[in-house]
């Protein structure tokens, strides 16, 4: 994972804090590729470059995810975050114009950002706060039901805190969620990281006995996958 890791910085647990997360402004993408039989234009450089460009134009890369099989629409994930949106998107082109990716096409694409959690102030992304990702991912986007924002405070806040401790019997699962209030189709976007992909399957499960559960209007689509490198792209792609 030689290509991730020299672009994924990682802080120490220990110094890394929520209010640190808040100082910045914390933007991140997942765009999901699907094989082509189609070239997808010329390719205008390796997929390497593009990985060597991206500390300088501000944009870390968490990782390249093996969603193949999972669902028939989908192959490769990528996963950025960065403080500016539009290098974000530069380096998503960029990687979809490389010479891996010519014969791929973008079939998802969701932005999101970092801002207060509901009722939860000291919540912030994992990636945010330079923890280092793990091999498993699990990416959804969700949608409140129409009357959650107009629910009294503290009934949500009671919900929310219950559905934080049935989180909380799975410490070895790291939680990333931002908020894509107008940034697309979702009011919220969940990346759920973890070593083994059997521990997002029984945390969804456990999930589902929450109150906070009937004040879920849409959560599709699920896009899951193992943390791979560039030369995982290709034999994926292939």
């Amino acid at each position: 994972m030689s290509e991730q890791t020299r672009t994924e910085h990682t802080q120490n647990p220990s110094t890394a804090t929520a209010d640190d997360a808040a100082a910045e402004l914390f933007f991140t993408l997942w765009t999901v590729f699907k094989r082509s039989a189609v070239t997808q234009g010329s390719a205008t450089g390796s997929l390497e470059q593009v990985i060597e460009s991206l500390d300088a134009d501000g944009v870390t890369l968490r990782g390249f995810y093996d969603v193949s099989g999972m669902r028939e629409d989908a192959d490769v994930m990528v996963w950025l975050h960065g403080s500016q949106p539009e290098a974000l998107q530069a380096a998503v082109r960029k990687i979809r114009r490389t010479t891996e990716f010519a014969t791929a096409e973008i079939v998802w694409s969701a932005m999101g950002v970092h801002r207060a959690a509901e009722f939860s102030k000291s919540h912030s992304p994992a990636f945010s706060r330079g923890v280092a990702p793990a091999e498993w991912v699990c990416v959804y986007p969700f949608v409140r039901s129409y009357d959650w924002y107009i629910l009294p405070s503290e009934e949500r806040r009671e919900m929310l805190y219950d559905h934080g401790l049935k989180g909380r019997d799975y410490p070895q699962v790291l939680s990333n969620t931002v908020s894509s209030f107008a940034l697309g189709d979702w009011e919220w976007i969940l990346a759920l990281e973890a070593p083994d992909l059997v521990d997002l399957v029984d945390l969804m499960r456990h999930l589902r006995e929450t109150e906070a559960r009937r004040h879920v209007r849409d959560e599709i689509p699920f896009y899951t996958g193992r943390r791979i490198d560039t030369a995982g792209i290709a034999e994926v792609l292939r």
